[in-house]
């Protein structure tokens, strides 16, 4: 069933993810576009019942305002603006509107009908899928966190044995976590996968590398050229399929917004990409891809755990990357899951990790001064990955994970808690 959509163009707002996510809790789908869309491309789109312009902070670019194309009103859909001079709209609004007046425009102005929900979302990603693959092959990056597991399971759902997923254990894995993901893909769900270990080679590329963009970037491309290397073992492969979600396109820039940060599957990719991309969630908020998981039959400890960065602890090792810090926040991390898993912590907490920075302090171990690193230990709760807030974790948990950190983690001296929400900090240091 093709869903109703009102589109929001983007016209330098901060605030276009709430209004999507306000519109869809009304069970409407909503998309985020840019100011300059044509109607060629919105037409396009399918079942667009209505347009809101959203303006905001960021109108201005290089010096000049940015506007929606003049012909936008002739296109025979409803509008409204937000913060943006639209001398032509039924309504203009200087804020966001509230909940029982955007419903009034959704449904009485638009004609929209309440459709938006997992189970038809799910229905017309697959139809489009198939649309887009035909009788071709789509090899996966398969990590096992929830966002390829899900895009996996929704490719499996789309064309079947027609997906050959690979994982890569590029040495920035949490411990025992290659492992797992061929235990749980290959042997119980019988996923045809290929496994490739590629540490020393992610690691060589890496060496002396302190830039995080440079190695997102690395990172990234290296991932493309092993999935290169195992296309031209296979016969067929013309798609790429990647779990890219919405935040990571916002976080890497739009016409209004400015970076905060690359995404391997977004600012990543080399320009001489060979495959196709398919990309199903890439409209999706973090606890919609969790529900979209959930509909799809993956059991819930899969969908709902602990989300993990396609850089691995490369983001989580601060600075040029080397062996032991690598080690140092491998170990800690384990120890830190361990003992939120024992707390009850692992199903409260969204996201909980450890980093190591690229300095020492000086410390004291056996009686003797030392000068060794430090373990950041970061909680935090969100929704939608876009804010989030900071876990108070009691004394005694802390207490006893430090001093398992003290204890068991080598070349550690120090063990600190990150107290900053995002804004203004991000969820990963990197």
């Amino acid at each position: 069933m093709k869903q109703d959509m009102i589109v929001i163009l983007d016209l330098g707002s901060t605030e276009n993810t709430v209004l999507a996510r306000e519109i869809r809790e009304l069970g409407v789908y909503s998309e985020i576009h840019p100011h300059d869309i044509t109607e060629e491309e919105i037409k396009a789109l399918d079942n667009v019942k209505g347009i809101i312009l959203n303006g905001g902070e960021n109108r201005v670019v290089d010096g000049k305002e940015v506007e929606v194309r003049p012909e936008l009103y002739t296109w025979g859909y409803p509008v409204i603006s937000v913060d943006y001079p639209a001398s032509r709209c039924d309504v203009r609004f200087d804020s966001l509107p509230d909940q029982e007046t955007l419903k009034k425009f959704v449904f009485d102005e638009c004609k929209a009908e309440a459709n938006w929900n997992m189970k038809n979302f799910i229905e017309d990603q697959v139809e489009l899928i198939r649309r887009q693959v035909g009788d071709r092959k789509v090899l996966l990056a398969l990590s096992g966190g929830v966002d390829s597991s899900v895009v996996a399971a929704m490719l499996i759902k789309a064309i079947g044995q027609q997906l050959v997923c690979v994982h890569v254990n590029h040495g920035l894995m949490r411990k025992n976590e290659s492992e797992s993901v061929v235990e749980v893909f290959r042997n119980q769900l019988h996923a045809n996968l290929i496994y490739v270990d590629a540490t020393e080679r992610f690691l060589g590329k890496l060496e002396n590398v302190s830039d995080p963009e440079e190695k997102r970037k690395i990172i990234g491309g290296e991932f493309i050229r092993v999935f290169e290397e195992e296309a031209r073992k296979l016969e067929g492969i013309d798609f790429l399929g990647q779990g890219t979600i919405y935040p990571d396109i916002i976080e890497s820039g739009t016409k209004t917004a400015k970076m905060v940060k690359s995404h391997h599957n977004v600012g990543g990719l080399p320009e001489d990409l060979q495959f196709e991309l398919v990309e199903p969630l890439k409209q999706l908020f973090k606890d919609e891809v969790r529900a979209c998981g959930i509909e799809l039959g993956l059991p819930a400890e899969m969908v709902y755990r602990q989300p993990f960065p396609g850089p691995g602890l490369g983001v989580r090792c601060l600075g040029a990357i080397t062996r032991d810090r690598l080690e140092a926040v491998r170990e800690s991390d384990a120890i830190l899951r361990e003992e939120f898993a024992k707390a009850g912590l692992d199903k409260k907490v969204w996201q909980y990790f450890t980093v190591v920075p690229d300095f020492k302090s000086v410390g004291m171990k056996n009686h003797a001064r030392c000068f060794e690193y430090m373990v950041i230990i970061r909680a935090i709760n969100t929704i939608d990955a876009m804010t989030a807030s900071i876990e108070h974790v009691d004394w005694e948990i802390l207490d006893r994970i430090t001093n398992r950190i003290l204890a068991e983690v080598e070349n550690v001296n120090r063990v600190c808690y990150d107290m900053s929400p995002k804004p203004p900090a991000t969820i990963e240091f990197e």
